[in-house]
């Protein structure tokens, strides 16, 4: 009777302290639509426009990061891709650097 008892309160243990499984999600920053960016649908806007300016700089051969400048960056991708919803984040980007 104790051995019983004592393998339905390890089984109840068991099936309360059960650990979270996390789905593996990975994300075509191409993809990624200003409108998706700017409701946050996908991805919170400052993690992908830290990928984007790792990508912009990489593709430069910039290794320098000038935290002001990058703030004034994500700010105004932030702008831009709310009045152009349609767009990609990477088109509005390009587009951004282009004027500057």
């Amino acid at each position: 009777m104790k051995t019983l008892r004592a393998a339905w309160l390890a089984l109840l243990i068991a099936l309360l302290i059960q650990v979270p499984v996390y789905a593996q999600v990975t994300i075509d920053v191409s993809k990624i639509t200003c409108e998706q960016f700017w409701l946050r649908k996908v991805a919170n806007p400052d993690k992908v426009a830290i990928w984007l300016n790792g990508f912009y700089n990489g593709k430069s051969g910039n290794t320098v990061v000038d935290p002001q400048k990058f703030e004034a960056v994500t700010k105004d991708i932030t702008e831009y891709c709310r009045s152009n919803f349609t767009l990609t984040v990477m088109q509005a980007t390009e587009a951004l650097m282009g004027k500057k």
